[in-house]
């Protein structure tokens, strides 16, 4: 009966490849990117159920509140959808011809290179800013950037993001890094661009943000490369998973 299939059948599983127990800084957006690796990859195919609510947060080692923001998020882009009654479940849903189009990146976008060299200067940057003797005019820049960040509507969230980012890169007294930094938060704009924004995520990335700007204030180089390059994972996963 087709209400009841499963992606898992019986003596299998086919999910134990790419289903694993997430990192505890990045939680909502590691499971999100393996759950649309799975679909993805056809592991569960159009009109079959993914497992249940309390399999899947125990195979990823998430709450099942954190699961049902993951899952929300999947119904809210149309890939899977909520069917009740004793066959009911989480269902993937079969793509509209051209569905999902818009994000498929050409052959001239280098989705890795990108993150990686985002996450070595966003990194870098932060160990710098902290290692630096800041004026308190640098400081105060640095809080403005990020109470900017905070009390932005939603719509502006990423331009405000941006700014916050460069005020790091600006500070971090090296001219080139600031120089390649905005050159490759282009291109990482541009690709978030292509996918939704998350208020989960928003809300992870701004205790991120204060972390950081903790840090730096602190003279903290090592936490805040270590907080930084935390915050570059949580996106690059959201990334790979809408992306990749």
């Amino acid at each position: 009966m087709t209400e009841g299939r499963t992606g898992v059948g019986p003596g299998t599983d086919r999910l134990a490849t790419v289903l694993r127990t997430v990192r505890a800084g990045n939680g909502f957006e590691e499971a999100l990117e393996q759950i649309l690796q799975v679909l993805r990859l056809g592991l569960v195919g159009a009109g079959e159920r993914l497992p249940a609510e309390r399999e899947l947060a125990e195979r990823l080692g998430i709450s099942r509140v954190t699961l049902r923001e993951v899952l929300r998020v999947l119904t809210e882009e149309g890939l899977v959808e909520a069917r009740r009654g004793r066959y009911g479940g989480t269902f993937v849903r079969a793509p509209a011809p051209g569905e999902g189009a818009a994000r498929s990146l050409g052959p001239d976008v280098d989705l890795e290179d990108t993150l990686r060299f985002r996450e070595v200067l966003e990194a870098g940057a932060a160990e710098l800013c902290a290692a630096r003797d800041l004026s308190d005019a640098e400081e105060e820049r640095l809080r403005q950037a990020l109470d900017a960040t905070r009390d932005t509507a939603l719509p502006d969230y990423r331009r405000h993001d941006t700014l916050f980012h460069l005020t790091l890169a600006e500070l971090s007294g090296s001219p080139s890094l600031a120089a390649q930094y905005a050159a490759v938060r282009a291109r990482l704009n541009d690709l978030l661009g292509r996918i939704p924004l998350l208020v989960r995520n928003l809300e992870h990335a701004q205790h991120q943000h204060a972390g950081l700007v903790a840090a730096v204030l602190d003279r903290d180089p090592e936490g805040a490369r270590a907080i930084a390059r935390e915050h570059c994972a949580g996106t690059a996963s959201l990334l790979r998973g809408f992306l990749a």
